[in-house]
């Protein structure tokens, strides 16, 4: 069974740090395409950065480039998003996920967008950026 389970949300201020992270079990992330997306209140769910299962590439939506930093540590089994200058609309639940559609960019456009097809998800951990 595959599972994640996500860490290290909570309430920052504006134009501070966070880093969450996302322990894996029951498989290996080393061998899928892997993704955080995140949810505001009354939004769609939007994907904003992924690592490539082919070649190991990050990417990362608009929303977020320059700020935010994914990564993965294959001996702990754990993924990474570091996020530094953080906005108040940075404020939603990130979610991390395994096993996404795609990873990368199409026609200029980041990918996965919403997740959908994506096999497995964390439960969630609240991000609150306020002062």
């Amino acid at each position: 069974q595959l599972q994640l389970v996500e860490s290290g949300g909570g309430l920052v201020q504006p134009g501070g740090s966070l880093r969450l992270s996302c322990a894996a079990s029951g498989f290996s992330l080393d061998y899928y395409a892997v993704a955080w997306f995140r949810q505001a209140p009354g939004k769609e769910r939007e994907g904003i950065s992924c690592i490539s299962s082919n070649d190991g590439v990050a990417y990362y939506a608009d929303s977020v480039k320059g700020r935010f930093t994914i990564s993965r540590d294959s001996a702990k089994n754990t993924m990474y998003l570091q996020m530094n200058s953080l906005k108040p609309e940075d404020t939603a639940v990130y979610y991390c996920a395994a096993d996404v559609s795609y990873c990368g960019y199409y026609s200029g456009t980041y990918y996965p967008k919403s997740g959908n097809g994506t096999r497995a998800w964390g439960r969630g951990t609240l991000v609150t950026v306020s002062s």
